[in-house]
């Protein structure tokens, strides 16, 4: 009989396809890469930027949490240069559109604001209010885990040599979408 339930339980899920895992009380945590580069040939670059993030589903399709930015890039014989950020986030994925195009998947947009900086070797650091906003893509490898690309205006405004910096990053990475207690009793209930 658990068997049956459990079979019952799992197809149910299959069949939300990508709801499931942005209903409210679930939690989303993962990471996203962006700028990566091994210079080969001189001047033998090397960049990388990381940003973690922790999000909670306030509501259905709209999650509040933080991320953490962290970048370097350094080139042989030029200095280090160094960024980072805390940043409060929201995302919010939408209704339709994205899964008419590929199966089990959304898009959503993104916004960040928090303290950031940049600070270059040679000079023109800003340090200060960080924003970021963009829309993304995510596919649902399993009911779990989310493969995303994300395409984002970031800039800061604030003091150092340069009063404003801006960029556009683009981004892949992946996220974990964990379910909330009400969910998981449910689930538990379910499996009894």
């Amino acid at each position: 009989m658990k068997k049956l339930i459990f079979t019952i339980v799992l197809g149910s899920v299959m069949a939300f396809g990508a709801n499931a895992q942005i209903q409210k009380g679930n939690v989303m945590i993962g990471a996203n890469l962006s700028d990566i580069k091994f210079g080969l040939d001189k001047p033998n670059v090397f960049t990388f930027n990381v940003s973690p993030k922790a999000a909670w589903f306030v509501q259905d399709g709209l999650a509040i949490g933080g991320e953490v930015n962290l970048g370097i890039a350094t080139q042989k014989g030029s200095g280090t240069d160094f960024n980072y950020g805390v940043s409060a986030l929201g995302r919010y994925y939408g209704e339709t559109g994205a899964n008419e195009i590929v199966k089990s998947s959304r898009f959503f947009g993104e916004a960040t604001v928090g303290v950031q900086g940049y600070n270059p070797s040679g000079g023109g650091s800003t340090n200060g209010l960080g924003f970021s906003f963009g829309p993304g893509f995510t596919y649902f490898v399993t009911q779990t885990i989310g493969l995303e690309a994300l395409l984002k205006y970031n800039g800061v405004v604030g003091f150092g040599t340069s009063a404003y910096a801006h960029n556009i990053g683009i981004g892949v990475g992946f996220q974990i979408y964990l379910p909330g207690k009400s969910t998981a009793r449910k689930v538990e209930r379910d499996m009894k």
